[in-house]
């Protein structure tokens, strides 16, 4: 046997084996250690208020001109809306210019007075959650539709 057969003799490769073993033990045992005394839980996570970052709160005004802009969609599409082609299916909507969209339910038409209007409940998710309104749309003298009532729920 040459003298680096004879280095790496049955008995030195053994010990390598179990030295390697043994690591991998180790390696297993201490993840499943970590769990089982008491580390992350749902439970206990909490929101961590000590983190500041450079971000500003946004004005008043964009979010009330988006909303507004949403509003003259909603009215536009219950005003253009064939009611008795729906069936009582709710009526999708999307504001391209503020990313919004939603549906509008209960669409209805009533008749008082002379006047015709539709009270309807509309969905808006934007990027500030999810919302819902009810309105009344009424048609005006001149031909058009005007928005008599539009309210957060």
């Amino acid at each position: 046997m040459s003298r680096i057969a004879q280095a790496f003799d049955s008995r030195q490769g053994s010990l390598i084996a179990s030295a390697s073993a043994k690591a991998a033990i180790v390696m297993i045992a201490l993840p499943l250690a970590a769990c089982g005394a008491g580390g992350f839980s749902l439970e206990k996570a909490e929101v961590d208020r000590s983190i500041l970052t450079s971000s500003t709160s946004a004005p008043s005004a964009p979010v009330s001109s988006d909303r507004d802009s949403d509003q003259t969609t909603i009215g536009n599409a219950v005003s253009s809306a064939d009611i008795e082609q729906l069936g009582g299916q709710a009526v999708p909507w999307a504001n391209a210019g503020t990313g919004s969209r939603g549906s509008i339910t209960e669409l209805a038409e009533l008749k008082d007075k002379g006047q015709t209007c539709r009270r309807f409940r509309a969905s808006r998710e934007s990027f500030d959650g999810v919302a819902m309104f009810e309105g009344e749309l009424c048609l005006a003298s001149a031909g058009g539709w005007h928005m008599q009532d539009f309210k957060a729920l």
